[in-house]
């Protein structure tokens, strides 16, 4: 497939653009500073562009099959996080103009304010308190998405991120925003597993899935 990717010199981007070339995958890595995505590949293409603008993300998403993300903003103290929703609001526009209408993108467990109080005891006081206004702009872009109805929209909630491989063990999956009874940890590179599992799938779109590993 043809995958226009954001956030690929993220941690867990780069496990992306790697499994996906490996995959024989087509990859545009949409990025604010080139210099920093050192893989090479006949397959991959660096471009650059202001990922909080339509108009400059069109021109990437052109004969693209689906655009992927994993974006990720740091938590701030003094002042909300606005980076996911004015993101995927431009992300969404540029879509629309491009004709392309696949995105599947990356949140985490516990978005929901709600669902904390299902958290372990020092994931709750400790750990959340600390990245809720990241988990508080994530859960408005996912109720941003459910709001499209012309988005085959995916988002992908994994829990504590590990900066480990692709493993081959199981996926966990939870229609909800955490599973159930499982560990709050998974590789960044079984994150970019599991994305990729979906682009074969439909079993999760319009839908957020929550997911670990066995």
């Amino acid at each position: 497939m043809k995958i226009a990717l954001l956030g690929a010199t993220g941690q867990t981007g780069q496990f992306l653009v790697k499994q996906a070339l490996e995959q024989g995958h087509t990859v545009t890595a949409v990025v604010r500073n080139p210099a920093k995505l050192t893989v090479h590949h006949d397959n991959l293409k660096v471009v650059s562009a202001d990922i909080f603008s339509a108009d400059s993300l069109k021109p990437h998403f052109k004969d693209q099959d689906v655009v992927m993300s994993c974006l990720g903003f740091p938590a701030s103290f003094f002042s909300g996080v606005t980076g996911y929703t004015t993101s995927m609001a431009a992300v969404v526009g540029a879509m629309r103009e491009a004709r392309v209408n696949r995105v599947i993108t990356m949140t985490s467990w516990y978005t929901d304010p709600d669902s904390a109080t299902q958290s372990p005891f020092l994931i709750r006081f400790l750990l959340l308190p600390m990245i809720r206004s990241v988990l508080s702009n994530m859960y408005e872009m996912e109720r941003f998405l459910q709001k499209t109805e012309d988005i085959n929209w995916t988002v992908v909630r994994p829990p504590g991120l590990k900066n480990l491989a692709a493993s081959a063990q199981e996926f966990l999956t939870h229609e909800g925003y955490f599973v159930p009874d499982s560990s709050g940890q998974v590789g960044r590179g079984d994150v970019a597993r599991f994305m990729l599992s979906l682009l074969n799938s439909n079993a999760w779109v319009k839908k957020g899935v929550a997911f670990t590993t066995k």
